[in-house]
């Protein structure tokens, strides 16, 4: 049976919908962290937070906001009043008292360790693929306050099945150590084995760590319409965990589409937020499984000048490869880091390395700013943005070709 999407809610419904479901009563006295994402995702991050700070801020004792960058660039203060909707002119006058803050998880002394996972924890939550002792650490600012809501949406996602709640915290204001460890773990898994699917192994790992912090979580789930307009079809507020459950439910319905033969040639076109091969991955990873075997999918992403900023010099050591490549020369790659790793592969796609040959599932091309001699470096194709016109991939389907206009955050699948 096809289940239909639900209706959109308008910003009125949105503003009444968080009237009703958050009780100013729980709120009523404390200090309140809001945990939002950054600008990578697409999320009427405006209505809401307004929405969220006439509601809660009359009440709260104070009202501040971090960025969950995870290894994302900080954001500037315009970039946040952007993000939130917030006219710069009126940031000293009706939002002096609020403090925005960019996560580091790159700086020690902005962590607190919550405790370890041990090795007993992490084989049986890997099934036994990884075996290690892993420290929590988190931005250690939540100690600063009584709760902590997420703000956020829900997607299919590579690393974890579907993104939001607890992620905000892990990766989202974590440390280096356990994402660089989740994340390979979903690398070893693969993103075809993982993307869309509700329960895996890494969001065990990520609840696990949550239950660390000491401080009340609560989280304001969300679930955008496709076409990349970011209204809403759902909210959903309590636990991280009981908010994250039923927004996946609703992703599964909005965000996956299933077609009937996969593709030879697939343009997957990178919006704007996507502004780094590090986030433009997704791009890859949301239509890899229904490339066909020896098919190309271009990442189109003509405004795209870099790889990544945070970690372009260990992209272009190690390249972009399948997981195979690095598990069969673990000692080679071992000591980078494995967030890093994931990522390569996540964008790589499926694959195999026999007797010192590399075979990719598929080709993977970039059609950007990227020069076309750092594409072969780190193992992608290239083509010249100004060398494709889009409309000629258009109305295709038929012929094997398909054009998605704003890819990355709707997963496709094969029926």
């Amino acid at each position: 049976m096809t289940q239909t999407k639900p209706p959109i809610l308008t910003e009125d419904q949105v503003r009444q919908w968080i009237a009703t479901n958050l009780s100013i009563e729980d709120f009523r006295g404390k200090r309140l962290l809001l945990v939002v994402p950054d600008a990578t995702r697409t999320a009427p991050m405006p209505l809401l937070f307004d929405a969220l700070f006439k509601h809660l801020r009359p009440v709260v004792s104070s009202l501040d906001v971090m960025i969950a960058l995870g290894t994302h660039p900080p954001m500037s203060e315009a970039q946040i009043c952007k993000l939130l909707g917030i006219d710069e002119k009126e940031r000293p006058r009706l939002f002096y008292q609020t403090e925005f803050i960019n996560h580091e998880w790159d700086n020690p002394d902005a962590l607190l360790t919550l405790g370890t996972l041990s090795k007993k924890d992490t084989e049986a939550v890997s099934g036994g693929l990884l075996s290690m002792e892993v420290p929590v650490q988190i931005n250690k600012r939540i100690t600063d306050y009584d709760r902590l809501l997420v703000v956020g949406p829900v997607f299919p996602h590579e690393v974890v099945g579907f993104s939001g709640g607890n992620k905000y915290f892990f990766p989202g204001i974590a440390g280096p150590e356990l994402l660089n460890f989740f994340h390979w773990l979903g690398a070893l898994i693969t993103n075809v084995g993982i993307i869309g699917v509700k329960s895996t192994p890494v969001r065990d790992v990520v609840n696990m760590a949550a239950k660390l912090i000491p401080v009340e979580r609560r989280a304001l789930t969300f679930v955008v319409t496709s076409d990349g307009t970011a209204r809403l079809h759902g909210m959903f507020y309590g636990t991280p965990e009981d908010a994250w459950s039923n927004a996946a439910d609703l992703s599964a319905i909005t965000h996956i589409k299933r077609v009937a033969k996969p593709f030879k040639t697939v343009l997957s076109c990178a919006p704007l937020m996507y502004d780094e091969v590090w986030v433009a991955g997704k791009c890859m990873y949301k239509l890899e499984p229904v490339v066909a075997d020896g098919g190309e999918l271009i990442i189109y992403a003509p405004h795209m000048h870099e790889v990544s900023v945070t970690h372009g010099k260990l992209i272009k050591e190690v390249g972009y490869h399948c997981r195979d490549y690095f598990t069969k020369q673990w000692d080679r790659f071992k000591h980078y880091p494995w967030g890093v790793l994931a990522h390569s592969t996540h964008v790589r796609g499926g694959g195999t390395f026999e007797n010192g040959v590399e075979k990719c599932r598929v080709q993977v091309t970039l059609a950007s700013q990227i020069p076309e001699e750092v594409c072969r470096q780190i193992n992608l194709g290239y083509r010249d943005p100004a060398t494709i016109d889009i409309e000629e991939f258009a109305n295709r389907e038929d012929e094997g070709i398909l054009l998605v206009r704003k890819a990355g955050e709707q997963l496709y699948r094969l029926q």
